[in-house]
């Protein structure tokens, strides 16, 4: 028990000692990796290295790498140009749009990673052109993917389905998936009002409004200057209502841009990602890389300046500190965590804290590997019938996914990875606040909502 401890108390000191100092936390929980490794569980480096997440690696270099040459070629222009007139110009459904893209994708079978990976790029480029707060457009793509994220035809929906079959245990695929997504979409508007949604709400987005420059036209409700809407021109007058009018960029720079050679092989590029996620389980971040080489070869001057732009600090942090949870997993000290809570007396409150572990450790960790845990170790409660199978499983798949806000997991950390880099150290900071509150939310909402009404 003392080397669980130990590992612990390290994780706590990781985070304590990079919070109030400026130790880069990535680099110090390779170092706790090292030191716990080496001297508690007795590892040399291959097995401390083992724990390294490479394809993590791969996924958010890969990501940013390929987007930082969307971006450079004017395929992120085309797609922000043409997702705008799709709703119409209104702003405020921009991220609810992302959302139930992010959702489709993943209902239908791609994983978390990849979906997030593929919209969220896009969606943080929204953020710059309509002063949408990144937080905010983080967020409902993540919640999109975790709404979606457990359909019978998705990954985690298959792994949580097939966990609970073999288990003997009852089920209901429908349920799981329903209460899954009515969580998420809730969540989603709290964030939305939360971190500027309001804001939005009445701004209006054209190309070649008469009366203007054939550029862009931003009209928001209220007074000019409020609601995150840049205040009008001297000499603009506002149209009756209060609701301005502002040419807020020059023809030259806001023209929609036309389909080249180099656009519409990116475009591809990021379809096959899609496809080849959601149909042949292919690695999102070497799709990436090949969809990199080839439009390198194409247009050698997009690529300029781009590897710069992949977000090194985001990946030196992710990858550290899940290296050291590595250690914790090898060291047993997750199972350990899990069988205690397994020997409590009361199935209430041995449900509560199930779901409290699976919330927590899959903000570090895996969802994936999580929720292939620590459903059998649920088996014991269920049995005597004195907590719902059903509920419970709901309110653990919903604990342990919701928590992939954190910047510490996959889709954090692609967020923050592709947040303006400017606004990366804020958003790291909200997401990891807003993780940290999700995992012990999210089960005392859940184990509410979903257990303590089945109890027998």
């Amino acid at each position: 028990m003392a080397d669980h401890l130990i590992a612990i108390g390290a994780l706590v000191l990781i985070f304590t000692i990079s919070t109030f100092t400026s130790v880069h936390m990535g680099a110090l929980a390779l170092v706790a990796a090292f030191a716990v490794g080496s001297s508690v569980a007795g590892e040399n480096a291959d097995d401390v290295f083992g724990g390294f997440p490479g394809d993590l690696f791969v996924v958010l270099v890969g990501v940013t790498f390929l987007f930082a040459i969307a971006k450079n070629n004017g395929t992120i222009e085309w797609l922000m140009h043409a997702a705008t007139r799709a709703v119409k110009g209104r702003i405020a459904l921009i991220p609810w749009v992302m959302f139930l893209i992010t959702a489709s994708l993943t209902a239908v079978g791609a994983v978390v990673p990849a979906a997030v990976g593929v919209i969220a790029p896009i969606g943080m480029s929204f953020c710059v052109r309509y002063k949408i707060s990144p937080l905010l457009m983080g967020l409902l793509v993540i919640n999109g993917a975790s709404a979606g994220g457990f359909s019978p035809a998705s990954v985690f929906g298959s792994i949580t389905n097939g966990v609970v079959e073999r288990n003997d245990l009852p089920g209901n695929p429908g349920l799981l998936f329903l209460m899954s997504f009515l969580f998420n979409v809730a969540l989603s508007v709290v964030a939305y009002f939360l971190f500027g949604g309001r804001h939005l709400i009445g701004r209006r987005a054209a190309d070649g409004a008469p009366g203007t420059e054939a550029g862009s036209v931003l009209e928001t409700a209220g007074p000019p200057g409020t609601g995150g809407a840049p205040a009008a021109p001297a000499g603009t007058a506002p149209k009756p209502g209060g609701t301005a009018t502002v040419a807020f960029a020059p023809a030259t720079t806001d023209v929609a841009p036309r389909l080249d050679r180099s656009r519409v092989l990116t475009l591809l590029g990021l379809l096959g990602m899609v496809a080849g996620a959601l149909f042949l389980d292919y690695n999102v971040g070497l799709m990436a890389f090949t969809v990199v080489v080839v439009l390198t070869l194409v247009d050698a001057d997009a690529a300029k300046g781009a590897v710069d732009r992949c977000a090194w600090s985001t990946v030196l942090l992710v990858c550290g500190v899940v290296t050291f949870v590595g250690v914790m997993e090898r060291m047993g000290t997750i199972t350990w965590l899990g069988d205690s809570v397994a020997k409590i007396d009361s199935p209430l409150l041995g449900a509560l804290l199930i779901c409290l572990i699976g919330a927590v450790v899959s903000a570090f960790a895996s969802t994936t590997g999580i929720l292939g845990a620590l459903i059998p170790l649920a088996v014991p409660f269920l049995m005597d019938g004195q907590v719902g199978a059903v509920g419970l499983i709901i309110a653990l798949a919903v604990s342990s996914s919701v928590v992939d806000s954190s910047p510490l997991s996959t889709s954090g950390a692609l967020v923050t990875a592709n947040a303006p880099e400017e606004q990366r150290p804020q958003v790291f900071g909200a997401l990891m606040k807003w993780g940290m509150s999700m995992a012990l939310i999210a089960p005392l909402a859940t184990w509410a909502l979903f257990v303590v009404p089945g109890q027998g």
